[in-house]
């Protein structure tokens, strides 16, 4: 097998692992190698030079070599500085990178959605409203991933969404105008329109968006429970 070399990569952390005694799996979100696993050989050792650069939310620059699916990661170093997550903003930060590590596949390049996921974290750190950063970044990431949500036009005709009436959106095809709902969520169709363009000043549509995206999150996970969403919906049902 070819060996890969990267050096001076754009990325974030978003999960450390002990490794025997003394080293580290860093799984880390690069802008053009998508999401790698490395190994960080010695740096929980008290004098390794990795050992307080391995930080999630921070931008990093990462060299590493791999002939296989785990990689040897050879120099990491800060790469610019972002006001640290706190509270719920940090929660968040969790959140997001809990979305990457259960739907985004390894070795699959995704620059669009890392620059995406940056802008995500700035936000948070400047202490952006939470709700619609998550709906955004949640939306794109089912974009990324071929599962775009259809928002603008119904799915059975292609007819516009009209912003007054309710549709039951169906998960594998799109929104349909209510008939009957056949335990499909019903959201309306301002709330479609309002996604499509990122605008979540109604508190309609950031109740209805929060739970059309989890359904269809719900969907790519198959039942299975986000562990900050947990955590996060203790704290408030965000």
């Amino acid at each position: 097998m070819s060996r890969r070399r990267a050096d001076h990569q754009p990325g974030y952390v978003l999960h450390t692992y002990p490794y025997k005694e003394t080293s580290l799996i860093v799984e880390v979100f690069t802008r053009n190698f998508g999401r790698v696993a490395l190994l960080a050989r010695g740096a929980r050792r008290p004098r390794s030079a990795m050992r307080g650069v391995l930080l999630a939310f921070h931008p990093l620059r990462l060299g590493w070599s791999a002939s296989a699916e785990l990689g040897n990661l050879m120099s990491v170093e800060w790469s610019g500085a972002l006001q640290p997550l706190a509270g719920r903003g940090l929660m968040c930060g969790f959140y997001l990178n809990e979305l990457l590590l259960r739907l985004l596949p390894r070795d699959d390049p995704h620059e669009t959605l890392f620059d995406f996921y940056a802008e995500a974290l700035r936000a948070l750190s400047l202490g952006g409203e939470q709700a619609p950063i998550l709906r955004s970044f949640e939306k794109r990431l089912l974009a990324e991933l071929g599962y775009a949500p259809l928002l603008e036009r119904e799915a059975a005709t292609g007819a516009p969404i009209e912003p007054g009436r309710r549709y039951a959106y169906e998960p594998d095809r799109g929104p349909m105008p209510v008939t009957h709902s056949n335990g499909y969520l019903v959201v309306t169709g301002q709330t479609l329109l309002d996604l499509a363009a990122d605008q979540f000043e109604r508190p309609e549509t950031r109740e209805e968006a929060r739970m059309l995206l989890r359904a269809l999150i719900g969907q790519r996970l198959h039942g299975q429970e986000l562990h900050t969403r947990l955590v996060l919906r203790e704290l408030t049902d965000l």
